[in-house]
This record gives structure tokens, C-alpha cells and sequence, in this order.
């Protein structure tokens, strides 16, 4: 790997004071400021570097100790001993044999204590157990923001609605024995000048393994690991990416399908194992407390709202299911369907060619075709579609409810920016100082604001390059569609099929092309999937985003942009595009001036759309399921095999860890991904395919679990991160839902056969247009279709289509437009415009009802509940009385002299009394 890869910041010296710097560089040069690492003071370049103290393994498997069984293990570090490589190689390894040395060094010069065990396995591994002392915890604790507790919760909890029937949720729930529920404390930001006002009842379960994790994370992700003049590189990152070093991670407590033997230990991997990940745990509720506490905030976040989005699918599933029996039910009593299939009516109808080589077909061909359409083209369907506007609506608003008491609980109402610390990969490239709008102090910044310009401008362009190539792809598509379709026609038509006389009956060529081009889109989607991952990276990387929120959102931006095209593109040309310029069988439009443009079947274009969900929707599920569960289970599986010689030694704790799959650098984007693409695919298009929640449902319960399963076995622990919300995804899915009223209503009027059938029911079946004394849907197929002279097609298509019908002159074609030999041939009829306006009516009309409903749900339902705000403001109000509390102490000590012991713990205690009268 490159320098250039290497985290750098250099300092603008000028060049007559270069050397002059690189005298003074041992005793002045530090890698931050005392509020990024206040612990740390540079080691002096050139001088014997410090070593971490050796330790052989002393057989307790399950420990989390060091060696003398009082210090914590906070942190693992894991490298491969160069000095047992082979003496040819010897040589190339010693620069990361001096950068693993200084690093450990620095990170014993901050306080940090470090024990080195040799693998048990293989000897050429050796594992750094990190652990951090009290003072140490207490400084990065203030300095990053963590909130600890200073007094019991007073306020009493409301009463949940299902308390009376707990005699039956309780079994929904998990072991109240086995988990109990932890209480709950009004918390500060820690300070270390005020620690007497935090309840520190132990100091070493003070702060929990989620914090000292978080914490000592980090620390490395800080530390350097070399200064050379004014070039200084730091970051446990690059030493992993380097291969300095093998793994970092935080242990697990314990193996997961066996508690811990050690006295004192949770064992909360085992619980959440036999709890929440194991299959037999899959019809309860997630112990969202413990998940948060054993992984941080941000995993508890996604799980609380992948089981949110889960139990309101279930609502959503019901109707949906409902609809498509609804739709299963009348099928056989569709009027315009029972035409199509009489041997009488549509027997007789002989319908133009569909392609330039294409031959004459009868409408009856696509009887099957025209009775699974009712399942999903009829008034339950419209019903469904606007369920599913209101039902969205009512997942957002709800889910900001319970994100907003989730916020309280887990202390996550204040985290703002601020709180933050800056990723190092921005820290490191800060050599432009301006001042902050906000504190009005200087600050250094890695680029001016003509640079960042440049950056996003480079950043916007590549996406739009990517977005334009994915949209050639659908082109491309689009032209196979209309090629294969001609071949399809043909071999179709010649009934070509004796090797598939089972189902010779239900293939058509617009189902064949439909089916195969969908396959096709989904393999090209995979194939731009995993290319665009690495640029969105790349451009992401180059823009350098200040925190890792910021990085994740501007991440998550481009990805979804990409993967909304990627995905639903194909669905919005079968919804919106084919079948809607065709023209009419003497003057068809052509692609390109060679390809005629794809029609839609005499049914409409709705149940390709609804093959193409179903087929993306699935093979998606299926895709994901094999890269989540498939790869990691046989990564592990392979890597036991290979160690199977060793597998009678006791194994430590942390090698046990190693042996798992490390977690992705991206951590949760790629689940929220897929969810979101789901929940796509369920809001934007459910007008064609009702039963998407119900797969949904089936694919969110197994996802789950299968997510829990997936991080509680087969990987090392997540570092623990704080999140107060699902981030950039929030506006995405607020984003979806708006569209979706829009093309749920497009869908209905312009790629459903409603509206034409509305307006023939209601207008052009009776007196003055129609002929039956009654509403009516008899006659429609034939109103629908209108008619072309097989005469006036040119001679070219003449040719083509040598299985002319001998006693037929004319054939029929699916449009609105005037006959031939009318003054107005072949041009549009009253019919047409009657439909046009319907549709726009339609739409308009749907979408302010719905808009309208959305926005009085959405001013209905706080976003806050009213008992959450209360117990905000009552926190507020007991910090600041503390807080204002020791700052009198502070003042009066400074004061009044010093006294006795006796007396100012007396003193404290009666004003500890005032204070609680006060409350």
C-alpha cells in the first residue's frame, strides 16, 4: 500500500524553518489539542519505545481479565509476529514491526495498560489486550459527552393498554426472570469535577462494557503511530488496513450458546442468543434494552425499527390479503374477463399483429392472461392503494412517537453535532483555519469553502454519470424487450411448444418476454450493485464529511439514489412508458427507427408489473439471505476445520472472538438498504401487487432473527456507537411515502383498466353512446377495441404476415379511435377524451383526499408524547438545580476556609434535604 494511503496532517512550515522544526519536534510536537486526546504527550522520536508487558495464557477460558484478574480487557488488538516469519521475508516487515511498537507505546504514554498474550493456535499470532484505569475512563467519558446517572427516576410510568390481558403477552415477551428490567435514572453529561454527584457505587460497573469499549475505540482510532518532522500519521484504522495488525475488536462476555463460568459476569450474549436470536425465540418481542446495552445505541435503533415497520406490515398484510382473495373470489364473475374467454366474443375478435413480423391472433388467446388480471386489476385493489397512503403515513407519525420515547430512555435527546467528535480522517487533514459561526472561535478545517465547492461538484457529477449509465442499461433492456418479443411472437404463434405442453397454454410472448427480461434486469442490477458500491465510497471519501453521521448520511444519499433507479426503473417503464406510444397498427412509432415499440397485452400492462415485483422482490430476498447468512456461516465453518488440530486446547476468550467474521466497515447501511428498497417496493407499486406486504411480512420475520442470529454468532462484537435517531434514512422514507400517493394514482389511471371501465359502466354502455337500457359492463371488450382495415397496412407488413385470415378484412387493436372509413379514421373519439379527462380527475381528486388526510394525521399525531416531554423537562430541571448546586459548593469552598470532614458532609446532607423539599 501506497504513503498516500496513509492518514497524514502536515503543518505549513515554511522551509528555512524546516529544520529548525525537526529539532524541536521531540519536545513540542503533539499529534491534537488537548481537548481531541488530553491524556496524550509525545514520545520523544529516536528514544527506547516502552513494550507491552508479556503474559502466557493461564487457562481460564472465559475470562475477560487480564492475567491478574482485576484489570478489565476493554479492547483486543491481534498482530502476526514478524520475528517468526521466514528470513527471506524478515526484512519487509520491520517498518510495521517499529509502527506497532510506537503505537503501543503512545498508547501506554496516555495511561492506557497493555498485556500481550501469544495465540494458543498459532504461534505466530499474538493478541494485545487493551485495558483502561479509572482516570482514564473518566477523562474521555467528558470528553465525549457520555451520560451516566445521577439520581433514580421519580416520575412513574403510565400503565402500558395491554395491561390486562398480560396473563396471555406475556408469553409474547422475553424471560422477565432471565432479563429483568433495568431501572431508570435521570442522567448528565459526565464531569469529573462534579463526580461526586454521579451514582458511583462500583467503580468498575460504573461505566459499562459498551462505553469502555466505545471509549478505548476511540483512543486508537487516535493514537500515532509515527512522526517524521511535521508529517504525522495516526489511527488503528490504517494499521488494519496496513496490515500492522491482524483485528481490532471489543470481546464478547461469552460464547453464545454457554453462559459464562466466571463469578460476576452477565453473560448477556448467551441471553440475547436464547432470547432473541435463537429460531425458537421467533414469535416474541426484542429485548430492545439489552440489545442496545450489549451493542450501543445505533444496533438498538435499527432493531427497535425493523420490529416497528414489522408489526405495522401486519396491518398492512391483512388488507392486502383480503384484497387478493377479494380479487381470487370474482375472478370467474368478471364480465369483460368471461368476453374475452367466450368462444362467441372473443373467439371471433382477430387482432392485428403486435410487431412488423408478427402474425394474427384471436382475443381469446389470453383468456388465462385476463383471469389473473382480476385478481389484482379490480375495485379492491383502489381501496388498497389508498389504505396504503393513510397506512404510511400512520408508520411515520407513529414511529417518530416511539423514536421520541426510545431518545429519552437511552439518552440520546441532546446528542447533537457538537457532541460528535470528528472522524480522524477528517481531524487528520485540518490545515485551514476560519472561524466557527457559531462560537466565534478559530478552528481548523480541511478545506475552504471554494475547495468544498470543487469537491461536491466533482461528487454531484459523478452520480448523475452513474445514474445516466444505469439508465442506458434500462434502454438496452427496453431494446430486448422489443427484439425478443418479435421472436417470441413468432415461435409462440406457430405453437413451437411440444417440450412444454403442461404449461404450453399459460405462455404467451408478452409472459415470456416479460419473464426473461425481468431475470435479465434483476442480474445487471446485482452487477451495478457491487460496482457503484465502491464509487459511492470513493466519492464519499473524497468529500470528507466532518463526523461519522455526516459520512453515513452523504453515504446513504448516493447509495439510495442509485439503487431507486437500479431498482424500480424497469417498474416505472412497464407502469408509465410501455404500451403508451405505440400508435395504431398503420402508423406504429418505432425505436431507434428500426424497433417497434412494445404494446401491452389486450389486459393491460399490470400483471407484467406485477411479475417484475414479484420477481426482484424475491430474487432480492433470496440474494441478500445467501451474502448474510450463507457466506459468514461457511467463512467460520471453514476457518474451524483448519484449526480442527488445536481444537482440544482450552482457548482464551478473545481468540474464541477471532475466529468470527469481522464486522463490515459500513456497519448497518447495507440493512437499512434492503429495508428501504423493500418498503419501496411495498408503497410505491402495491396498486399492482397487493399481496407485496404479505411477502414482506414473511421476509421482515425471518430478517430479524436472522440479523440477530447473524451478529450474536457468527461475528466479532460491533464497537458500540451512539444514535439518536435512523438518520438520513428518515427523510428517504418520508420521501417514498409522498411519492408513493402519486404513483399508486398514476398506476390506477394510466397502467390499470379501472378508469376505462369506469367510464364505459357509467356513461358509454347506456343512452346516448351505448345500446343496453342499463349500467353495464357487456359490450366492453368490443367498445374498447377499436378497428383497423388490413388493407391499409403497407406492403412490407403485408408480406410479413403471411397467415393473412382470408375471410377477414379487418382486425382489431386496443385504443380509442375512429374507424376506417369514417371522415376522422384512425384518429382519437369522444371515448378517448372521456377517459383522458377520468384519469386526470382521478388523480387529482385521489391525491388531495390523500394529501389532505396525511397532512391532518400528521398535525394530529405529535411526534413527542405528552409524558416523554414531561420527563425531558423534568431531567432538565434536576440537572441544572445540581449543577447549580455544586457551582455554590465550588464558590463557598473558595470562600470560607477549610473545615472539617464531618462538617461538610453534614453540611451537604442538609442541603441534599433542602433540595429534595424543594422538589
Amino acid at each position: 500500500m501506497s504513503e498516500n494511503n496513509i492518514f497524514e496532517m502536515e503543518s505549513l512550515c515554511d522551509a528555512e524553518e524546516l529544520q529548525d522544526a525537526e529539532l524541536r519536534v521531540m519536545e513540542e510536537e503533539v499529534v491534537y489539542p488537548e481537548e481531541f486526546l488530553p491524556t496524550y504527550h509525545s514520545i520523544k522520536e529516536g528514544s527506547t519505545v516502552a513494550k507491552a508487558q508479556q503474559a502466557e495464557f493461564n487457562g481460564k477460558a472465559d475470562s475477560l481479565f487480564f492475567n491478574d484478574g482485576v484489570r478489565r480487557i476493554d479492547y483486543i488488538l491481534v498482530y502476526e509476529d514478524e520475528d517468526k516469519k521466514d528470513f527471506e521475508k524478515r526484512h519487509t516487515f520491520q517498518r510495521r514491526k517499529r509502527r506497532r511498537e510506537y503505537f503501543e507505546a503512545s498508547l501506554m504514554k496516555m495511561g492506557i495498560e497493555l498485556e500481550a498474550t501469544p495465540s494458543v493456535i498459532d504461534e505466530k499470532l499474538t493478541f494485545v489486550k487493551v485495558h483502561m484505569p479509572w482516570e482514564v475512563l473518566c477523562t474521555y467519558a467528558e470528553v465525549l459527552h457520555i451520560k451516566l446517572p445521577i439520581q433514580l427516576n421519580d416520575l412513574s410510568s403510565r400503565p402500558s393498554a395491554w395491561r390486562f390481558f398480560s396473563c396471555v403477552t406475556k408469553y409474547f415477551y422475553p424471560n422477565e426472570e432471565l432479563i429483568r428490567k433495568e431501572a431508570e435514572f435521570f442522567t448528565a453529561p459526565f464531569e469529573k469535577d462534579r463526580l461526586d454527584y454521579f451514582l458511583v457505587k462500583d467503580q468498575d460497573l460504573f461505566f459499562t462494557q459498551a462505553m469502555r469499549s466505545r471509549m478505548a475505540f476511540y483512543i486508537l482510532s487516535r493514537a500515532p503511530f509515527e512522526i517524521r518532522g511535521c508529517t504525522k500519521k495516526f489511527g488503528i484504522n490504517k494499521l488494519l488496513d496496513t496490515g500492522v495488525y491482524k483485528a481490532a475488536y471489543p470481546l464478547h462476555d461469552c460464547r453464545f450458546n454457554v453462559p459464562s463460568k466466571e463469578e460476576g459476569c452477565p453473560s448477556e450474549r448467551f441471553l440475547l442468543y436464547n432470547e432473541w436470536a435463537h429460531p425458537k425465540s421467533f414469535y416474541k418481542m426484542q429485548p430492545l434494552d439489552l440489545i442496545r446495552k450489549y451493542y450501543g445505541e445505533k444496533i438498538g435503533i435499527y432493531f427497535a425499527w425493523l420490529g416497528f415497520y414489522t408489526i405495522m406490515l401486519a396491518l398492512a398484510a391483512v388488507v392486502g390479503l383480503a384484497c387478493f382473495i377479494y380479487g381470487y373470489k370474482t375472478q370467474e364473475t368478471s364480465t369483460w374477463s368471461k368476453e374475452v374467454c367466450d368462444s362467441n366474443i372473443g373467439g371471433k375478435l382477430v387482432m392485428c399483429p403486435q410487431c412488423d413480423s408478427c402474425k394474427y391472433w384471436t382475443l381469446n388467446n389470453t383468456c388465462d392472461t385476463s383471469k389473473k388480471l382480476c385478481i389484482f386489476d379490480n375495485f379492491g385493489t383502489l381501496v388498497f392503494a389508498v389504505f396504503m397512503s393513510v397506512w404510511v403515513t400512520l408508520f411515520l407519525e407513529f414511529w417518530k412517537r416511539y423514536q421520541a420515547e426510545l431518545e429519552y430512555q437511552w439518552d440520546t435527546v441532546e446528542f447533537l453535532e457538537q457532541e460528535e467528535p470528528p472522524r480522524p480522517e477528517y481531524e487528520a487533514k485540518c490545515i485551514h483555519e476560519r472561524k466557527n459561526p457559531v462560537t466565534g472561535v478559530k478552528e481548523k478545517v480541511p478545506f475552504t469553502s471554494c475547495g468544498r465547492c470543487v469537491r461536491v461538484s466533482i461528487g454531484i457529477g459523478t452520480v448523475l454519470f452513474w445514474i445516466m449509465l444505469i439508465l442506458a442499461s434500462i434502454v438496452a433492456i427496453t431494446v430486448y424487450r422489443l427484439v425478443v418479443f418479435i421472436t417470441f411472437s413468432a415461435k409462440l404463434r406457430n405453437n413451437d411448444l411440444k417440450d412444454l405442453e403442461p404449461i404450453k397454454e399459460y405462455v404467451t410472448p408478452q409472459m415470456a418476454t416479460s419473464v426473461t427480461a425481468s431475470i435479465i434486469s434483476f442480474v445487471v442490477i446485482m452487477i451495478l450493485n457491487m460496482l457503484y458500491e465502491r464509487v459511492a465510497i470513493w466519492i464519499t471519501d473524497f468529500e470528507l464529511p466532518r463526523t461519522k453521521t455526516d459520512y453515513e448520511n452523504s453515504l446513504t444519499l448516493k447509495m439510495f439514489l442509485f439503487q431507486f433507479v437500479n431498482y424500480y426503473s424497469s417498474c416505472f417503464y412497464i407502469a408509465f412508458f410501455k404500451g403508451k406510444a405505440v400508435g395504431y397498427p398503420g402508423q406504429p412509432v418505432y425505436l431507434l427507427g428500426k424497433y417497434r415499440n412494445e404494446e401491452c397485452d389486450p389486459g393491460g400492462c399490470l400483471i407484467e408489473l406485477t411479475t417484475q415485483l414479484a420477481i426482484i422482490m424475491g430474487g432480492k430476498a433470496i440474494w441478500n439471505n445467501i451474502q448474510e447468512v450463507l457466506l459468514p456461516w461457511v467463512k467460520n465453518l471453514i476457518f474451524r476445520y483448519c484449526t480442527q488440530a488445536a481444537s482440544e486446547k482450552v482457548t482464551p476468550r478473545w481468540e474464541q472472538d477471532y475466529q468470527l467474521q469481522p464486522s463490515s466497515k459500513l456497519g448497518l447501511f447495507y440493512e437499512y438498504l434492503e429495508m428501504v428498497i423493500q418498503f419501496g417496493f411495498v408503497t410505491l407499486f402495491v396498486a399492482s401487487f397487493p399481496l407485496a406486504p404479505v411477502l414482506a411480512l414473511l421476509n421482515n420475520l425471518f430478517e430479524i432473527r436472522v440479523d440477530a442470529w447473524k451478529i450474536t454468532t457468527q461475528f466479532r462484537r460491533i464497537v458500540p456507537e451512539k444514535a439518536q435517531d435512523i438518520g438520513a434514512w428518515q427523510p428517504i422514507l418520508q420521501g417514498v411515502a409522498i411519492l408513493a400517493v402519486a404513483t399508486n394514482a398514476m398506476i390506477i389511471a394510466f397502467t390499470s383498466d379501472m378508469i376505462p371501465r369506469l367510464v364505459y359502466y357509467w356513461s358509454f354502455s347506456v343512452y346516448p353512446y351505448g345500446e343496453y337500457p342499463t349500467n353495464t359492463m357487456e359490450g366492453y371488450i368490443n367498445s374498447s377495441l377499436s378497428v383497423f382495415n388490413i388493407a391499409d397496412f403497407n406492403k412490407n407488413v403485408r408480406n410479413a404476415n403471411i397467415s393473412m385470415p382470408s375471410n377477414f378484412t379487418t382486425c382489431r387493436y386496443r385504443d380509442f379511435r375512429f374507424p376506417p372509413g369514417h371522415h376522422r379514421e384512425y384518429e382519437h373519439n369522444v371515448y378517448y377524451w372521456h377517459v383522458i379527462a377520468a384519469k386526470m380527475a382521478f388523480i387529482i381528486v385521489v391525491e388531495h383526499i390523500v394529501y389532505f388526510t396525511k397532512f391532518i394525521l400528521s398535525y394530529v399525531i405529535p411526534d413527542v408524547p405528552y409524558a416523554v416531554k414531561e420527563q425531558i423537562k423534568r431531567e432538565k430541571y434536576l440537572t441544572q438545580v445540581i449543577l447549580h448546586e455544586t457551582n455554590l459548593k465550588l464558590v463557598t469552598r473558595r470562600l470560607k476556609p477549610a473545615r472539617d470532614d464531618d462538617t461538610t458532609r453534614k453540611d451537604a446532607e442538609i442541603r441534599k434535604e433542602e433540595m429534595d423539599l424543594d422538589f
